[in-house]
């Protein structure tokens, strides 16, 4: 979703990089209280367009991501519970083991049948 508000400002700063370039060589530069420099014009322009090349390009990065996110089971919530899942198994195992550790010597010290 953020991906097309990226294209749609990467889409609008190429309109005003076109307008730019359009006042820059055509003669309305010369208008009254405009400004009558072409290569501010052009600068502008090379500016707008730059930028709108960077957006663009992270709009596509943002739409990638996007559906890579989609593709995995559950999305990155999907991951971070399962994430969360195998520590609580593992705490879970630690536990036991140590549970496990520490009964073994007290069994020794039971009494012994004698035979």
């Amino acid at each position: 979703m953020l991906s097309r508000n990226l294209f749609i400002l990467a889409g609008t700063m190429l309109f005003f990089a076109t307008v730019s370039y359009v006042v820059a060589l055509t003669g309305l530069a010369h208008e009254p209280g405009a400004p009558a420099d072409a290569s501010l014009w052009r600068t502008i322009g090379i500016v707008l367009l730059l930028i709108a090349l960077v957006v663009g390009l992270m709009g596509v990065l943002q739409a990638m991501f996007e559906q890579a996110d989609r593709r995995t089971p559950g999305g990155q919530a999907g991951i971070h519970r399962e994430h969360l899942r195998r520590k609580a198994v593992a705490a879970e195992q630690r536990l036991r083991d140590h549970d496990t550790r520490g009964n073994a010597p007290n069994s020794d010290k039971s009494p012994r049948n004698p035979s």
